[in-house]
């Protein structure tokens, strides 16, 4: 597999990532959506961690400016072959048409897990002194939330650690937000961590070459993230489109923000009455355009299903319960539609 940063600036884009017609991006210049609500928190955030976003962002870039043989060097440290350096996406030999990226992944938390394993080039996505900032910044639970939580960013030691210190603040920020979603659902607010339902996030960098016919293949397509939640750094290239109503709307980067996607688990969990998000990423032929996503994920053996909370007799169950490994086996690696639905749906859905 040779990545796509590799050779994509020879101008033409092989017949490979040329997209059946129903599935091409269609008009490129779409309306961009002004009704997103916008929420504000940077009273509650110091500059440092604000600087932290954009120097994640720095060394996500240099990261994938590297040489390719490089970046495979930096990912093939763990073992068990979790930080995974791929293009296009896990399935590349099987695919009937490829996507237009490359992309990294990897697991973040508990951060002294993983740490070692994680890429040492560029020197600031993680160092020696790293294992101090794991030690006393990522022990933060739900109801520990960012408020109570130590944090290393505030002393500047992230300047050093930037991937691991992003990784404790996102970790920490997403307690937050499950909290907040709890509160809404009407579920304990314990619901998510007390249930294994979020103690797994992964970070995964994407990065977009510039491409030579935009309007025949796609940098994502339609798809909900297979996430409880995820938390999306977004750079600032108008490239992310949601689907509403009907049809594709842009989301227009705002700086020093992120847009947090509702994943189709939580959909699961909320029994269909809160839909994730439909969204795709188109390319353009100027920039090139990275992305940090951070994904909230449950334990493999972890089962997903409606809250008990919020199923009753004339609210019944729409989804089955159903192992996150098997969701991710059907939904991903061995995509089934029949198989998927037949895991995922009770019969009377």
């Amino acid at each position: 597999m040779e990545l796509l940063s590799s050779w994509c600036s020879d101008g033409s884009l092989p017949e490979s990532y040329v997209m059946p017609p129903e599935t091409r991006p269609g008009d490129l210049i779409v309306p961009l959506e002004k009704s997103i609500p916008v929420i504000d928190l940077q009273h509650n955030q110091p500059w440092s961690f604000r600087d932290l976003m954009d120097e994640t962002m720095n060394v996500a870039e240099e990261f994938h400016a590297m040489p390719g043989v490089d970046k495979e060097r930096e990912c093939t440290k763990d073992p068990n072959g979790r930080c995974k350096l791929y293009t296009s996406s896990h399935v590349y030999p099987r695919e009937d048409f490829h996507l237009w990226r490359d992309a990294v992944k990897h697991p973040c938390c508990p951060l002294d897990d993983h740490i070692q394993f994680l890429p040492e080039n560029p020197t600031r996505y993680r160092c020696e002194n790293q294992k101090r900032v794991a030690n006393s910044s990522l022990h933060c639970t739900v109801t520990s939330s960012s408020s109570k939580a130590s944090s290393s960013s505030n002393d500047g030691s992230w300047r050093r650690v930037v991937v691991g210190a992003y990784s404790v603040e996102l970790w920490k920020l997403s307690c937050r937000i499950l909290e907040l979603l709890c509160e809404g659902l009407g579920l304990n607010i314990n619901y998510f961590s007390s249930n294994d339902l979020s103690q797994v996030p992964k970070i995964l960098i994407n990065h977009y070459p510039p491409c030579p016919e935009p309007s025949l293949t796609l940098e994502l397509l339609k798809h909900r993230d297979p996430t409880i939640t995820t938390i999306l750094l977004q750079g600032h290239i108008n490239g992310l489109q949601v689907l509403k109503d009907g049809r594709w709307i842009g989301i227009k980067p705002l700086p020093r923000a992120f847009v947090v996607n509702i994943g189709f688990l939580l959909q699961v969990i909320r029994n269909g009455k809160l839909n994730g998000a439909e969204h795709r990423v188109v390319t353009n032929s100027r920039d090139a355009w990275t992305t940090v996503s951070f994904f909230v994920y449950p334990c493999d053996d972890r089962l997903i299903g409606p809250a008990k909370a919020l199923v009753n007799a004339s609210n019944p169950a729409i989804y089955k319960a159903f192992k996150f490994s098997d969701f991710i086996n059907v939904s991903i690696l061995n995509h089934d539609d029949e198989t998927f639905k037949e895991l995922i749906y009770e019969p009377t859905a």
